[in-house]
Parts: structure tokens; sequence; C-alpha cells
């Protein structure tokens, strides 16, 4: 298995980003939040989770090792694969499924594309003692001020592909519009809130 890739960043797609390593691009599929954080030309590091079939195999890039394990973990669940443990984590971090899991949230889980209330039941049947329990906020949570984080996400979003002027208008959507303090005041939040925006959006 090849645990974690290191090296530059070639390039930076909507859902695949190509890092060289030992002069070898590897192609690495990650989420819009991990995608976000890479820069063409600079270095990376990425926990990487390898999936062998007879005609393929597919390299999953994560911003850490925890993200990796939840990521193969929800695939334990009957009808959960690769591509939709991805989405799963494009909408909520590691915590956020967490809780969602633990809190027996089928709203929340619904909120992932190709998710719907039966799915979200046997995730939360099935998951319920294995995810563990999510990291409870203690004290502050530091947060970039509004223009930072305005400027960040819309930077991630054009990176991304999406026209600036439909990336500012979610951005501000999701600002003026939300009813959480402590996601709105997280950058990997509202680019993820953004996302969802835009997806919607598109569809």
């Amino acid at each position: 298995m090849i645990a974690s890739v290191h090296g530059e960043v070639l390039s930076v797609g909507l859902d695949t980003a190509v890092v060289e390593v030992g002069g070898v691009g590897l192609a690495v599929q990650a989420t819009p939040a991990t995608l976000a954080g890479l820069r063409v030309g600079s270095s990376a590091r990425l926990a990487t989770s390898l999936l062998v079939r007879e005609d393929a195999l597919t390299l999953f890039g994560f911003a850490d090792a925890d993200e990796r394990e939840v990521f193969e973990t929800v695939q334990t669940v009957t009808g959960i694969g690769p591509r939709l443990a991805l989405a799963m984590l494009a909408v909520h971090t590691p915590d956020g499924l967490r809780r969602a899991v633990a809190d027996e949230d089928l709203a929340a889980l619904q909120r992932v594309p190709g998710v719907g209330r039966k799915s979200a039941q046997r995730i939360v049947l099935e998951l319920k003692d294995r995810l563990g329990a999510p990291a409870r906020p203690s004290g502050t949570v530091a947060s970039a001020a509004p223009d930072d984080r305005r400027g960040q996400v819309v930077e991630a979003l054009t990176g991304l592909g999406w026209p600036e002027r439909a990336a500012v208008a979610a951005v501000e959507q999701v600002l003026d519009g939300s009813t959480d303090p402590v996601g709105a005041a997280e950058v990997s939040g509202v680019l993820r809130a953004a996302l969802r925006t835009l997806g919607g959006a598109r569809g």
C-alpha cells in the first residue's frame, strides 16, 4: 500500500492533483478542500489510500491520516464505495461525520450527494461504534477575519476552475446566510458550503 506521497505539485484539477514523486507524476484524487490547499510548483505531502482493481489502480489523497482512516472506515458500510466515501469527506470534515453518526443526524448525512434516508440509516447503524467520538471544541475557535476568509475561499474556488464572479457570489451567500458561527469562522467550512452552493447552481 502507498501510505503517503511527497513531492512537487505539477497540476491541480477539479478532483485530481498530479504530484511528482521520484520523477513519476502520480494522479491523486482528493476532496475540493484538500485540493484547494495545493499549489502548482510547491511541495506537498498527502496521506494516501490505494484502490487496486483488475483494470485500474486509483490513488486517493488526504490532508492527514485521520481523514484517510475515516475514508477507509466508511467504505465498510454496505453500498459505500470510494467515490461516495470521498463525497462524504467533501461535504463533512472527519469530525463532522463522527458527530453526524454519533447524533444520528440523518439530515446531515443526506446532504452528501448520493446518500438517501435508507443509506443514512445504514451508515449510522454500521458505523455507530467504529468511527470513534468526535472531538469536542474547547475554548475559543481560531478563525480568519471575514475579508481573509472571502479572499482565501474565492482563490481556492477559482483555482478549482470556477469563474471568479460565481465564486464571489457563492462565498457571499454562505457568509451572509450562515447560522453556524463556528463553521463560518473556518475557511474549510466556508469552502465546503460554497461548493455545495455552486454544485446546486450547476445542477
